[in-house]
């Protein structure tokens, strides 16, 4: 296994359980403790994990952008299902907005059986996945390039979506609280999905269940902007009954 692969996947077990051991990780992966505790060094100095006695807990990632390397391999069996849920509600010939999210990009993978779609977007790797997909017409916005991300930013590209009217938008973000509603960490980009939402009939935010009360550097939009959100697994009592006072649809693998 590469070094990268061992990094991505001891973040993804630390998004899931919080917190990790060195001695459990290097009998894993059957490697030295010191060269976990180099990966768990790097994780540090990214933002995502903090360094504990014996260990690492996961760091504060709501204020971090991820690079797209990382968000695409992790949470990885969330998004699917997510995806999978999402795709139901996109119908032949819809026109789409999908944002930079890797979440976005997993959708797209489940789109592909789809006629005569039009997706506009802002991330250059969604684009690549479907260059291939025969009649669909993809539009990809100008704007500036943030390398981390392979997405396109800025007063150029926010113009762009300006300019078009469209079925559907599905976006995602960094956090999701009954209070802040929709957050994330860059103002580049939450004015990115801000003009998405501005022109699409149907708006649907796909996240998993990890961004549930969870406050990110600036505001998206309040929850009552979407007409649906969609995640992997059941949200609590407390968070059905603000989604139906809010007239939001809830969308999840045993309901919805």
């Amino acid at each position: 296994m590469l070094a990268i692969e061992r990094k991505n996947e001891i973040l993804e077990k630390l998004r899931a359980e919080q917190r990790v051991l060195v001695s459990d990780l290097a009998a894993q992966y059957n490697v030295t403790e010191e060269t976990i505790r180099r990966d768990l060094d790097k994780l540090e100095k990214e933002g995502y994990a903090t360094k504990t006695y014996g260990g690492a807990i996961l760091g504060n990632s709501t204020k971090l952008d991820l690079s797209y390397s990382i968000r695409n391999k992790t949470n990885v069996d969330a998004k699917n299902q997510i995806a999978l849920l999402a795709s139901q509600l996109v119908e032949d010939g819809d026109h789409l907005m999908l944002d930079d999210s890797s979440t976005a990009l997993y959708l797209a993978k489940k789109l592909k059986e789809k006629k005569r779609l039009t997706v506009i977007t802002n991330s250059v790797e969604l684009v690549v996945e479907l260059s291939a997909v025969e009649g669909w017409t993809i539009l990809l916005t100008g704007g500036r390039l943030k390398p981390e991300a392979l997405a396109l930013i800025g007063d150029q590209a926010q113009r762009m979506l300006r300019q078009y009217h469209v079925d559907k938008v599905f976006l995602s973000c960094k956090g999701l609280d009954r209070g802040a509603g929709a957050t994330d960490s860059s103002e580049f980009t939450s004015l990115m999905k801000q003009a998405m939402l501005q022109g699409a009939r149907q708006k649907i935010l796909i996240l998993d269940s990890s961004k549930f009360d969870k406050v990110s550097f600036i505001n998206v939009a309040p929850l009552e902007a979407f007409d649906a959100v969609v995640t992997n697994t059941a949200p609590s009592e407390e968070w059905l009954e603000h989604f139906k006072a809010r007239g939001v649809r809830c969308i999840y693998p045993t309901g919805g």
